[in-house]
């Protein structure tokens, strides 16, 4: 038998315990900055030859401090637990805006 982590083993006691409010929606969030194209591309991929507007995932190289103050806020506003800003970081995803080399990366 596997041996539990530490991490494990708190998120099942506190799963017993009480209700864990999980995170909202990182998407919606984002939203609300209406970052551009060039905003999406930051300096990383300032010459990359798709557009990435759209692609949320480009935002953890060109954004991270936006990223950051998301989850954050969730943490303030009682968020027990967030989740990453991977949900499309896989390589069909992201070969839409000729990223999937990036996926390890971005994950």
């Amino acid at each position: 038998m596997l041996k539990k982590s530490a991490c494990l083993v708190e998120l099942e006691q506190l799963l017993q315990s009480r209700i864990v409010i999980l995170d909202g929606a990182m998407g919606s969030m984002l939203q609300h900055y209406n970052f551009d194209e060039k905003a999406f591309r930051g300096a990383k991929f300032a010459g990359h030859p798709t557009d990435l507007r759209g692609n949320s995932e480009a935002l953890i190289f060109s954004q991270p401090q936006a990223l950051y103050d998301i989850h954050m806020a969730y943490l303030e506003a009682g968020a027990d637990i967030i989740e990453t800003n991977t949900f499309n970081a896989n390589a069909i995803s992201q070969s839409d805006y000729g990223l999937e080399n990036l996926v390890f990366e971005m994950n």
